[in-house]
């Protein structure tokens, strides 16, 4: 039967005082790290944008793991969803105190916990593949963070829940793509749980009403 992973998993997450505490203020440094690569100087050389590997190369991109066959998709899915994070945890503290509705307010902050969780995760499988990852969003995505730096209050509420409405249904689109094809058992279970937080995700933005029909993917 299906799960659903929409506003009760959301009020289910753990809610314990100490170990919450650690969590946020672990948030607040990745976020504030994602800031500084955003704004640092131009021209410093990052990571592939596409992911890498240095292990043994077989045709067509592909690479043998203990796991199965690893393609240049199942690289560049945990490419964009390290890129996702990367944006993200910093725009979710950016709303908490830019943003006018509380609602919106609450969502940036779970939306924030919940990257720290899958960038762990990210980070943990890519090191398993011996993938190397992005160390900074994308220009999409640093336009967008410039983008909201810029407003406040209301509009800043429309414009924090479109971008990242629109992001999420793309990256939803190309996780569920990659695991209906991917032959390495640790991409597809990592397609898996990266698919929970991102269906999450666009259910607690679409609570807002502030989801604009272009925005849906």
């Amino acid at each position: 039967m299906r799960k659903s992973y929409g506003m009760a998993e959301a009020r289910r997450l753990p809610r314990l005082g100490r170990s919450r505490a650690v969590l946020t203020a672990a948030t607040i440094l990745a976020a504030a790290a994602a800031f500084v690569v955003v704004i640092g100087a131009p021209g410093v050389p990052g990571a592939p944008a596409d992911g890498d590997t240095r292990a043994g190369q077989l045709a067509g991109g592909y690479v043998q793991t203990r796991w199965g066959r690893l393609s240049p998709s199942d690289r560049s899915l945990l490419t964009k969803v390290r890129e996702a994070g990367l944006w993200e945890m910093p725009a979710g503290q950016q709303a908490q105190q830019r943003a006018a509705a509380p609602r919106v307010k609450e969502i940036a902050a779970m939306i924030a916990e919940q990257h720290l969780r899958l960038d762990e995760d990210t980070r943990a499988v890519a090191e398993r593949l011996d993938v190397i990852l992005p160390n900074e969003p994308n220009g999409s995505q640093k336009a967008w963070l410039a983008e909201m730096s810029e407003q406040f209050g209301a509009e800043y509420d429309r414009t924090f829940v479109r971008r990242l409405r629109e992001a999420h249904g793309q990256v939803f689109a190309l996780i569920a793509q990659i695991r209906s094809k991917t032959e390495n058992s640790e991409i597809r279970a990592f397609a898996e749980r990266a698919m929970r937080y991102v269906n999450t995700h666009m259910t607690l933005l679409e609570s807002t009403g502030l989801v604009p029909k272009s925005a849906l993917f």
